[in-house]
């Protein structure tokens, strides 16, 4: 059975580098004969803000364009997800694509008298491709990669996925062209594996 690879990009701008790594990643992947569909998330029609989060109570109604991301999610074996690092997280409308599609009863269960929901994304794997204008040894070292502990433990790895890779490429700003065709040629390799 063919696998299944979903592509997400998470930058506003489909003339960025970030979209130029989904497709080296997606080059990768044709060599193996895997299912694959795509995200932009800057063409998708929906509010970014979550109204009133989660106080009414009610379920509210969901843009077309986020119920068939769902779809999309539920479809996937292995999600990437590329987007720029803007002031030490995603962009705005990434961090609301998720706020919006990651919802009770798609992404996580509550079960009474259990102090922790039950996954319902478990079985999905996810990579994160992250160009930030940041030295790489510097958000590492002095940020301690703070964001990745975030999406690891209480965003992603809260509604299953498993394993959670991350793929850093920085800083952009001072990248040389030779540097980027490496990591695009290191991307493509990753979508050969399909991890």
């Amino acid at each position: 059975m063919k696998t299944n690879i979903l592509l997400i990009l998470g930058h506003p701008s489909e003339n960025s580098f970030c979209n130029a790594l989904l497709n080296a990643y997606r080059k990768g992947v044709e060599t193996t004969g895997a299912n694959i569909k795509t995200i932009y998330i800057s063409q998708l029609n929906f509010d970014v803000n979550l109204s009133d989060g989660y106080k009414n109570g009610e379920n509210i109604p969901l843009e077309k364009d986020l119920i068939h991301s769902q779809e999309l999610i539920l479809w996937a074996d292995h999600v990437v997800l590329s987007y720029p690092n803007w002031w030490g997280f995603m962009p705005a409308i990434t961090k609301g694509f998720i706020d919006r599609i990651l919802l009770p009863d798609f992404a996580f269960k509550h079960h009474s008298g259990k102090i922790f929901p039950e996954k319902l994304l478990k079985g999905k794997s996810l990579r994160l491709l992250v160009t930030m204008d940041t030295p790489k040894w510097w958000f590492y070292l002095i940020y301690r990669a703070s964001q990745y502990q975030i999406l690891k433990n209480i965003v992603f790895g809260y509604v299953g996925f498993d394993p959670i890779r991350f793929s850093t490429f920085g800083f952009m700003r001072k990248s040389t062209e030779s540097q980027r065709n490496k990591w695009l040629k290191k991307v493509e390799q990753l979508g050969t594996q399909l991890k």
